[in-house]
């Protein structure tokens, strides 16, 4: 017993030394991975790519052999080591629990054509690539020693054909492609292209007789596949149970999260078991999670376990793969071998897909769009390279060129896509794909552009006199809201998808007080990088029969140039008209002051109230004030507001605001003059209607 705790005493001043190298060494991966995510993000690269070559120069690439090491000594290595392998476990059931193959319901032949035909070239092409490292006495060396030529083939073939769904899914995002067709089409080709990918990796493991570090004989990993077949048919039925619980307690609850837990490390620990390797089973528990009612659960979870993957674990994996990188090793006859990788990788992705998109009739632009994005490879490539070069399928110095190759085919996608998908069209085609989700029912729109914060009722009631009792027609409330920094790997898609909630949320009381009114309300509400920009084109994809916006709304000139029919601009601040509170008109004698009068008569009328008029002015406006009378809408004078009555007039303006106007509207007509005859019939129509 004596010569136990001697033997602990002594343990201890040496364990918490390691304890405190490794916490240094944590706090240092983490301080260098964000700020060169946030350097590159500054530029529109992925932060992931930035975090990926921060471990790259943590390691003998830039520091050099000695002081890397001194900095990470390979007896402190087997923590790090563990910290990584369980970030990567944690980051494939994330990517699986975002892989959500309703994606592919409606594209299905267009996304299994681009996701066969991206796998099967650059796999075919990494195989004949490979036969030429070997068959090459310059190269011959990239081969590895411990394994055979097939295995060897069979793994660059699949190295090759990767593509990373949550890089392509953010870079998507960043673009805001995924509301667009092309990148609706290019997430169901990636999502088809994750599921195959992995599969076909698995199977080219098997085949090459790799087997995990499990106790279980080599034939156990043809048991692979009914435990695939278990967890699709019997686990994930189960786990329907979660969804009930979730919705019951309302909350993400510990033993909810708990069995999350449980079942993500036993079915890596059966995959790695089976000799697979630990990251299909992870994988294969985040995709059988259900998706059904499930969004706000699977959010949580992401919420949950996604932060501490991404920001503390997978940095230190960045890491442990950077210190197998040493680009200082490679010579000038890496040179040759280098382009040959990039250019398999990179033209048989994109050849591939865009063949393959063609061949169901995909326009040439969106195809070679989808070929660039099948580009992308990121940590996806990184965490397959990891696997080949534990495994003995990858040489050090093949592993380096691949990592490089990573880099650059994700590095390049954003660039390239601006050739072939200027932003310019994304903003068209989000217009275009909203205005397909509204529908063609409604004869006469009403755009209004909503305000955060601001008491939306006020536009909403002016937007229902505007139609002045048209049917069918509908209003409909853009709430576009600048989109913040760039989306990376911690952020996770579904926080977006919460801003969208919430901006829908917001305007639940507008589509209520719609309906109360009989007019339909219907609510486009999503982050955006160019707000302006994506106005415009809304306004003039939708061609609406008004418009509606804030005065304070920084994007109201870019709009105000491009819209062809009557806008009506409210005052910031503006509080809800008291009933029995009459309409006053400024007047001029131009279509802006024929759009005020006709706007403040509807108004007039909708509120059952006295229109105010000028008494002094043309002989048109004479004309205008007769005929409302003919029509019976009481027309008076304006007269300063009784302090004690508590009503103050809705006062509408002409055309934009003036410097020195206290007006709370403001109408302005469309740019073409409107013919006094027009108006009068118009206004005498509108009192009629009263």
């Amino acid at each position: 017993m004596s010569h136990l705790v001697v033997m602990v005493a002594a343990a201890a001043p040496g364990l918490a030394l390691d304890m405190t190298v490794v916490l240094l060494q944590l706090a240092l991966i983490v301080v260098v991975a964000r700020f060169a995510g946030m350097a590159v993000s500054r530029v529109g690269v992925p932060p992931v790519v930035g975090e990926i070559a921060a471990g790259v120069l943590l390691g003998p690439s830039l520091l050099g052999m000695d002081l890397s090491n001194d900095l990470f000594p390979m007896d402190q290595r087997g923590f790090l080591e563990i910290l990584a392998q369980m970030g990567l476990v944690l980051f494939m059931f994330v990517v699986g629990l975002e892989l959500d193959v309703s994606l592919v319901k409606g594209r299905g032949k267009v996304a299994g054509s681009v996701s066969v035909a991206s796998i099967l070239l650059p796999f075919a092409l990494g195989i004949g690539l490979a036969y030429v490292f070997v068959s090459t006495e310059a190269t011959e060396a990239l081969k590895p020693e411990r394994a055979d030529f097939w295995p060897f083939a069979l793994f660059m073939g699949a190295a090759m054909s990767i593509t990373a769904f949550p890089v392509l899914a953010r870079i998507l995002t960043d673009r805001r492609m995924h509301r667009t067709e092309t990148g609706g089409l290019a997430l169901a080709c990636a999502a088809t292209d994750d599921v195959i990918a992995w599969t076909l990796l698995a199977v080219v493991l098997a085949i090459s007789g790799v087997k995990g570090e499990g106790h279980l004989p080599g034939w156990a990993i043809y048991l692979a596949i009914p435990f695939v077949l278990l967890a699709i048919f019997v686990v994930r039925p189960a786990l329907t149970r979660l969804t009930a619980a979730y919705h019951k307690a309302g909350e993400l609850t510990p033993t909810i999260l708990s069995v999350v837990l449980v079942g993500i490390l036993l079915f890596a620990a059966t995959t790695e078991a089976l000799g697979v390797h630990f990251i299909f089973g992870a994988f294969l528990f985040g995709a059988i999670i259900p998706h059904e009612n499930a969004a706000a659960l699977r959010h949580e979870i992401l919420v949950r376990l996604e932060q501490i993957s991404v920001l503390l674990l997978l940095p230190v994996f960045f890491l442990i793969s950077g210190l197998k990188v040493n680009i200082q090793g490679l010579g000038a006859e890496h040179v040759i071998p280098l382009l040959a990788i990039l250019a398999v990788a990179i033209v048989g992705k994109y050849v591939g897909a865009y063949v393959g998109a063609r061949l169901q009739k995909v326009p040439h632009w969106q195809a070679s769009s989808i070929g660039l994005l099948m580009n992308t490879r990121g940590l996806t490539e990184l965490i397959i390279l990891n696997v080949g070069l534990t495994k003995g399928l990858l040489s050090e110095e093949l592993f380096t060129l691949m990592v490089i190759m990573a880099l650059v085919t994700t590095v390049m996608t954003g660039p390239l896509l601006g050739f072939t998908y200027p932003q310019r069209r994304v903003a068209r085609d989000i217009a275009e794909a909203e205005r397909a989700a509204l529908g063609a029912e409604a004869v006469d729109r009403i755009l209004l552009l909503s305000r955060p914060g601001a008491d939306n009722e006020v536009p909403l009631e002016i937007a229902v006199t505007m139609l002045a009792g048209a049917r069918p027609a509908e209003i409909v409330v853009a709430d576009l809201q600048p989109q913040g920094r760039l989306l990376d790997l911690g952020s996770g898609l579904s926080g977006e998808l919460a801003e969208m909630a919430s901006a829908m949320e917001r305007q639940q009381v507008l589509v209520r007080r719609g309906e109360e009114l009989g007019v339909p309300v219907r609510v486009i509400a999503h982050p955006s990088a160019d707000v302006e920009q994506d106005l415009a084109e809304l306004v003039q994809v939708l061609a609406p029969q008004g418009l509606i916006a804030w005065s304070d709304d920084p994007s109201l000139d870019a709009v105000l140039a491009v819209v062809d029919c009557p806008s009506t601009v409210v005052a910031a601040g503006t509080e809800p008209f008291p009933a029995g509170a009459p309409v006053s008109v400024a007047w001029s004698a131009d279509p802006h002051g024929d759009a005020a009068v006709l706007l403040g008569a509807r108004l007039a009328v909708a509120r059952q109230v006295a229109l105010q008029l000028p008494v002094e002015g043309s002989r048109r406006l004479g004309i205008i004030r007769a005929a409302l009378e003919e029509r019976g809408l009481r027309v008076t004078a304006p007269a300063a507001p009784d302090p004690d009555s508590g009503l103050s007039a809705a006062v509408i303006d002409v055309g934009p605001f003036g410097a020195e106007s206290a007006a709370t509207i403001a109408a302005r007509s469309v740019p073409d003059a409107v013919p006094v005859d027009f108006a009068v019939a118009e206004l005498g129509a509108t009192a009629e209607v009263g």
